[in-house]
């Protein structure tokens, strides 16, 4: 009998100068063939290590390790549940609270939805869970667009970690990854080592980072085979500042001479290490420009050996996707992963699809998944959760999570459709997150909904050559009848009568059935379309990085509630124009 969990632990303990996808591909398709009986492998693992956790010994498991003793006695969560005990851990009680060893880092989530970040255990097995996450892509990736002896344009950037009352190490998700050493090797061996030096990447003003990421993305611009980041907000942001900076980039090049604007000690020696005179590549990288309408297809003319872009493409980041395939031109698009601060759920093995239709394969080891059907009992009733081997193709599942990081029955809130199956492993599709982003009297509209409205409305502006540079909503209260905001920020100035259009479009374009019929009833009030300067969604996220986020974790957060009062504060002060919707007049 085959030891499953034995053969995935090889996942991560390759031979670190050698990577072989192929057999990394073999060893997944053999994990996904028998996922259901590995995910009560899994299972039985993550109890017997964990089994004398306080969390769990409350619950009555009595050593049982098998999947319906767990469920008829753990009870599902979310994160406001499991706070407590998180914080006991951050506070340094050294029992056994969520874990049977000891948790000594804590990963922060990104908090632009709630305004504050949480936090969440952070250990060994979620970093071999993370590798195995990026491994398996890669091979997949790898089969289709092959690079080697290349480097990758990352623009990833680290948060500061801090001590907790307790003297644990806390960090966004991807600092403590950055910062693993574990990464870079990994990195190293799939032959995509970063061309930024860790003095930039680890650097304290984001600002500064990104141009030393950009020149280091010219210096090295025949040798980068793959642009990525871990959002593509963040690639799309970069690019925004290229266009803003590329001319002093040129003249750092031409003359050796690294700008003043980059004045942290560590940066700027490390970029004179790598910045040499050379005036005929500024003279080459110049030239190239002069060619270019628009800044179309600016990302392979920069890097000609360039073989995709890669990031997390779906639920929040869709909206960056039309700016992302300006700058990519031809080059492809590839969706990253599918995780969160809570942990890896699946992978993208199915690289050539587009981001709007990407799929991820569970990796079945790694976690126990349950799923939520969304499809309501009769009795109404919330339906009880089925197992991964459960599932059905076309059906909607909210994602209920346990993890060897401590985390029991979770639900991570994220609604996700069943496209089909790699083996035996459901292959998951990204629908949108189950909280209710908009909602006033019985109307429910998502991110998605609104994401679809801005984009239905946004043709308006065609005829004036504007786009939308970033949007939020909100819903206001202290008006009678409440009613729908939504923030604007534009590449240009547009005429009231475009605004006008585009503010009852949106309107229009909420196709709820709860809503249109509150709006009729007039229990809704009109929309209101605020347009907000230039650089005021730049401003929430230097915002955000006071906080002590991170630049590679930042989500625009599409609905700002009463709570985030200070996101809410920037985008009111910065409103140059207002527009009430007239559709329903």
């Amino acid at each position: 009998m085959i030891n499953f969990l034995f053969l995935s632990a090889k996942i991560v303990e390759k031979i670190e100068m050698r990577f072989d996808p192929e057999e990394v591909i073999e060893e997944f398709e053999a994990l996904t063939k028998e996922a259901g009986k590995i995910q009560e492998e899994t299972l039985k693992k993550i109890l017997e290590e964990n089994g004398g956790t306080g969390y769990l010994q409350q619950w009555g498991l009595n050593g049982r390790t098998d999947s319906e003793s767990f469920k008829d006695c753990v009870p599902l969560v979310t994160h406001k549940d499991l706070e407590p005990y998180i914080q006991r851990i951050a506070d340094g009680d050294l029992s056994p609270v969520l874990t049977g060893k000891p948790i000594t880092t804590i990963s922060l989530s990104s908090g632009t939805t709630q305004g504050r970040p949480k936090f969440v255990p952070f250990n060994d097995e979620l970093m071999e869970s993370t590798m195995q996450i990026f491994k398996t892509s890669f091979a997949f990736r790898n089969r289709e667009f092959p690079i080697e002896n290349g480097k990758a344009l990352q623009f990833i950037y680290s948060s500061k970690q801090f001590k907790t009352k307790g003297g644990l190490a806390a960090g966004t998700a991807t600092t403590n990854v950055y910062r693993n050493a574990h990464f870079k090797k990994t990195m190293k061996a799939m032959q995509t080592p970063c061309c930024s030096p860790d003095e930039v990447i680890f650097g304290p003003d984001f600002h500064q980072s990104l141009y030393c990421h950009l020149l280091c993305g010219l210096i090295f611009c025949d040798d980068v085979q793959v642009i990525s980041s871990t959002f593509a907000h963040s690639i799309v942001h970069a690019f925004r500042t290229f266009e803003q900076v590329w001319e002093e980039l040129v003249s750092d090049i031409r003359e050796g001479v690294l700008s003043s604007r980059v004045t942290v000690p560590s940066m700027r020696s490390a970029m004179l290490k790598l910045l040499k005179h050379d005036p005929e590549k500024a003279d080459t990288i110049y030239n190239k420009f002069l060619g270019l309408s628009n800044w179309y297809g600016l990302i392979p003319v920069l890097f000609p050996n360039a073989r995709y872009i890669y990031g997390i493409m779906t639920g929040s980041m869709e909206p960056y996707l039309k700016k992302l395939r300006h700058y990519a031109g031809e080059l492809p698009l590839l969706s990253a992963d599918y995780g969160s601060s809570e942990g890896w759920i699946g992978a993208n093995v199915n690289p050539k699809l587009p981001p709007e239709l990407v799929t991820y394969a569970v990796l079945p080891n790694i976690g126990y998944f349950e799923f939520i059907p969304l499809r309501g009992n009769l009795d109404g009733l919330e339906p009880t959760p089925v197992g991964l081997a459960e599932v059905k193709r076309g059906e909607e599942y909210e994602i209920v999570v346990t993890n060897f990081a401590g985390l029991y029955r979770y639900r991570l809130g994220d609604v996700v459709k069943i496209k089909g199956f790699h083996n035996a492993t459901p292959e998951l599709q990204f629908i949108c997150r189950r909280n209710l982003l908009l909602s006033i009297n019985i109307d429910k509209n998502t991110e998605k909904d609104l994401q679809l409205a801005v984009e239905e409305a946004a043709r308006h502006l065609v005829r004036e050559m504007l786009e939308v540079v970033d949007f939020t909503s909100h819903v206001n209260f202290e008006t009678d009848p409440g009613h729908y905001v939504v923030f604007w920020e534009l590449s240009g100035e547009a005429s009231d009568e475009t605004l006008q259009e585009c503010c009852n479009c949106l309107d229009k374009s909420f196709v709820d059935a709860g809503y249109v019929g509150s709006r009729k009833a007039k229990v809704i009030g009109p929309l209101e379309l605020r347009v907000v300067k230039r650089g005021t969604f730049h401003k929430i996220l230097d915002h955000f990085v006071g906080l002590g986020g991170a630049v590679s974790q930042f989500k625009t957060p599409r609905c700002v509630g009463q709570n985030n009062s200070r996101l809410l504060q920037i985008l009111c002060y910065d409103v140059v124009k207002s527009y009430f919707s007239t559709a329903y007049c």
